[in-house]
């Protein structure tokens, strides 16, 4: 995660961005990329959003691929691990919404 955020920050560097990366307009992009991907899957029906072309595949990486350089360069701004980050929520997501006890074979909680 840091060698990714050292090489998005030196990407921005050399083209002068920083000036207009404040957290406001990264979110904000985080935002708009998100949409984009978003609207990749808009009319499509569950079947087929998970049996897409390889094209749409290769659609569907580039918008991860940008929310992640927003995502990280967000983090960067406020020195956060989003690895750890992620990790910290998945313990209070787990505490919040504990896992069923156990299933048997016909689905009930025994």
């Amino acid at each position: 995660m840091k060698q990714l955020q050292t090489e998005i920050k030196e990407f921005i560097a050399r083209r002068n961005w920083k000036q207009y990366h404040s957290p406001k307009n990264l979110v904000m992009a985080l935002s708009v990329e998100a949409a984009e991907l978003t609207e990749i899957f808009q009319w499509m029906t569950q079947e087929e959003s998970r049996n897409v072309t390889k094209e749409t595949r290769s659609h569907i990486e580039e918008e991860i691929g940008d929310i992640m350089i927003y995502l990280s360069t967000v983090a960067a701004a406020f020195d956060i691990d989003p690895i750890s980050a992620a990790r910290k929520k998945l313990v209070k997501n787990a505490i919040k919404y504990p896992a069923p006890k156990e299933l048997s074979d016909d689905g009930n909680l025994t």
